[in-house]
Parts: structure tokens; C-alpha cells; sequence
């Protein structure tokens, strides 16, 4: 079995939520969606846990942050192109998502951010296929580029 990724983030409204990230063009899976939670799928192996705030705290003994004003990891996700960072950008925008900060352009990679409407951040990233392979920093080199600050 191929590992999988679920990623767990609280929502104070769970239909809205729903809503939202289906706005994005991803699947809710009823077989692990009630009341307390929704599992949305990503990809083949990707999932996001949207929980209630109560349910989420039943899993741990912390207190668990508000993400308006807390960050304690960013959702990044990788896409194929330019084109299709910009593209899942206006989808999150049309479904209610905020832009905290312009794109960021570095040439061998594009990535542009967005908060949900609970304040759960993701990044959508692209980067060219040589700079993955080659690592950015040689990829830059052999372009006669210095790596971003």
C-alpha cells in the first residue's frame, strides 16, 4: 500500500468548508464525512481532514490555535505548470479564499498563496522540471543566476 497524506485542519463552519474546497474542483469522500469532519481528496494519495475545532481537540491535550491568527504549517501542493498555479488560484479566490501576498516569481519556480476561509494556509507551486532534478541552487548556477535572497 502507497503511503498517503492527510493533513488535518480545523474549520468553525464544516459545510462552509465543504463548499470551499469543493469550489477548487476537489471530492468530498462521504465514507469518511460526518457530522464532525470531511475528508477531501487532493489527489490519488493526498487528503485533507477538515475537522470541527471540538472534534480536532478530542485527538489531542493542546489547545488548539485559531489559524486567523496562529500559523503552525502551510499547506504546499505542487502543480504542473504556471499556468495551473493561476488557475487553482482563481478557484480558491472564486470560492472565497484571500491572497495574503503577491506571487512569488523566482524563474526556476512560481508559487502563489491562499488562505481558506478558516485562515488555513496554502502554497500552490510550480517549478521547472531541471531545477527540481538538479536542485535550484545548481540549476541557477548553470544559468549564470544567483539563488533568491
Amino acid at each position: 500500500m502507497p503511503t498517503e497524506i492527510f493533513v488535518n485542519l480545523t474549520t468553525s463552519d464544516l459545510p462552509r468548508a465543504k463548499e470551499f474546497f469543493q469550489g477548487l474542483g476537489w471530492k468530498i469522500n462521504p465514507l469518511f464525512t460526518d457530522d464532525n469532519a470531511a475528508c477531501v481528496i487532493i489527489d490519488e494519495h493526498v487528503y485533507l481532514m477538515v475537522l470541527t475545532r471540538e472534534f480536532f481537540a478530542t485527538f489531542t491535550q493542546k489547545e488548539i490555535a485559531d489559524p486567523h491568527t496562529h500559523v503552525l504549517c502551510q499547506t504546499a501542493l505542487s502543480a504542473d505548470s504556471r499556468e495551473a498555479v493561476d488557475a487553482l488560484l482563481e478557484k480558491a479566490l472564486a470560492a472565497g479564499a484571500t491572497e495574503p501576498k503577491e506571487a512569488q516569481d523566482y524563474g526556476f519556480m512560481y508559487s502563489r498563496d491562499f488562505e481558506d476561509p478558516d485562515g488555513n494556509e496554502f502554497s500552490i507551486l510550480w517549478m521547472d522540471p531541471k531545477a527540481a532534478e538538479a536542485g535550484p541552487e545548481a540549476f541557477m548556477a548553470e544559468q549564470g543566476e544567483q539563488p533568491p535572497a
